[in-house]
């Protein structure tokens, strides 16, 4: 028998119809995500299909998709660095629009800005 291995390597893969590839009809990688500095002045340290995070106050952020989402059916997860004793921070998953989604950071109870924020999306654009 023959070696049938077969390598593909392109710099760009794209779904014909517009979005991102899938495999068995299942979407791959995430829709979105983005890294950035949530204290003082936010800053994007990188990101894909996020246009823009909207400072809400302490602790509140809105992230928002350079393309939209297909429907508010996704998932998002999100990752926030500890600056004080204690810090959850999470996505709002009452807040889901197709255009951006709040995002939250709360240090002993109080919403606090956070240093690092990590965040990932799943789910189809429109």
């Amino acid at each position: 028998m023959g070696d049938y291995m077969s390598v593909i390597k392109a710099n760009n893969i794209t779904n014909v119809a517009g979005g991102i590839p899938t495999v068995k009809s299942q979407q791959l990688i995430p829709t979105a995500w983005v890294n950035f500095n949530g204290t003082s002045t936010v800053a994007i340290r990188d990101s894909e299909n996020v246009s823009s995070i909207t400072d809400g106050g302490a602790g509140l952020y809105y992230i928002n998709f350079a393309t939209t989402m297909a429907n508010t059916n996704y998932a998002a997860t999100a990752t926030s660095q500890r600056a004080v004793t204690w810090a959850n921070g999470g996505v709002d998953a009452n807040n889901y629009q197709t255009t951006n989604f709040r995002l939250e950071n709360v240090e002993n109870s109080t919403g606090a800005d956070t240093p690092t924020f990590s965040v990932q999306v799943m789910g189809g654009q429109a």
